[in-house]
């Protein structure tokens, strides 16, 4: 398999049939250029579809590997990586890179309500926590 990936892409950069294509791959996991055109739902050439999912490629989103004389193209990176940086980026540009400040904008804009941000700062301490006991739990064991 193939792929550049440049995590300096900018996703906000993508432009609207380059969203598409990448969304319809990461729903189908694996796919061709053949295939996407058909999911797609709307006319385009074959060669317009090879040339977004070739550029998506070169900005590391998907990479591809030779299966029968035909590319199968794969996701280089997941939504949520993808997400991180569009996010991070938002963060940077109007919050100053403060992600609290991100996160009470949302809030207060009720994009995400209290028991949303509590509930992930609960999942986000869950792994912490077990790290932590796990480390305790080794000190005891260590002295007699």
């Amino acid at each position: 398999m193939t792929g550049n990936t440049n995590l300096e892409h900018d996703p906000a950069d993508l432009g609207e049939l380059e969203r598409d294509l990448l969304l319809l791959v990461w729903r189908l996991g694996s796919t061709t250029a053949d295939q996407v055109r058909e999911a797609l739902g709307r006319p385009l050439k074959d060669s317009t579809i090879r040339t977004v999912l070739r550029r998506l490629e070169e900005k590391g989103y998907l990479a591809h590997s030779l299966e029968n004389r035909a590319f199968v193209y794969r996701p280089a990176e997941s939504p949520q990586l993808v997400a991180g940086r569009a996010v991070k980026r938002i963060v940077d540009w109007f919050c100053a890179g403060s992600v609290e400040a991100l996160l009470v904008g949302m809030v207060d804009s009720k994009v995400l309500d209290r028991r949303e941000l509590q509930r992930l700062a609960n999942r986000i301490a869950a792994p912490q926590a077990t790290h932590t006991e796990r480390k305790s739990a080794r000190k005891k064991e260590v002295k007699p």
